[in-house]
């Protein structure tokens, strides 16, 4: 049964009470518009001002496929859905990563200003002895993703009401600069279908935190 928590303190505490003695892997999911990218820089941050060095995030959106590969199989429009990154990639830099048997592995991230995943765009050193992992589909029970679950010692899914995802996913869009009808046409006809599939066919975490 998953422990629900609903304070970043306890989140911590949880953090704290993962074995020493080698490299941790803790998933964060949740839905878009959830804020587990918020959630998983705050916690890092925490971290790293307690004991430098001792955190660092790992996006999922550094896997996203090119533009030019989804136009090329007609799924542009669905960007962002499970089938729009590289699963087997994310797999196998993520069990590098929890041997940790390199001095360091190079990650992906995506550039949201350029709309396009950059590679060799962060060092992650052996040091780091927590690597904070967040994205929509981490705990996704769908093949290839399933197969992630194992590579996590600690699985944390965010709550958040659908209303309110919708309602920051529409805000989230019209800050872009999008007019009010584009916006929700990003948000209906993408994000939130995206987000039914990550609430609906996500396998169970360890904890879920409610915001």
């Amino acid at each position: 049964m998953p422990k629900t928590i609903t304070r970043v303190e306890d989140l911590l505490d949880a953090l704290a009470a993962l074995p020493s003695g080698a490299r941790r892997l803790v998933a964060i999911a949740g839905a878009p518009g959830s804020g587990k990218s918020t959630l998983a820089e705050d916690l890092v941050e925490r971290l790293n001002r307690q004991q430098p060095g001792s955190a660092a995030v790992i996006p999922m959106d550094g896997f996203h496929l090119d533009d030019g590969l989804l136009k090329a199989r007609e799924t542009l429009s669905r960007k962002g859905a499970p089938y729009t990154f590289d699963v087997g990639g994310l797999a196998v830099m993520l069990r590098r990563l929890s041997a940790n048997e390199e001095d360091e592995v190079i990650v992906p991230l995506f550039d949201r200003n350029l709309e396009i995943s950059r590679a060799g765009a962060r060092a992650v050193p052996n040091s780091i002895p927590l690597l904070v992992v967040e994205g929509n589909y981490l705990l996704l029970d769908a093949p290839g993703w399933r197969d992630l679950r194992d590579i996590f010692d600690l699985t944390i899914s965010l709550d958040v009401p659908f209303d309110v995802l919708e309602r920051r996913l529409l805000q989230r869009w019209t800050n872009m600069g999008f007019t009010p009808e584009a916006a929700h046409a990003k948000a209906h006809q993408n994000d939130l279908p995206n987000a039914k599939t990550v609430i609906e066919s996500s396998r169970a975490a360890d904890i879920v935190f409610q915001t």
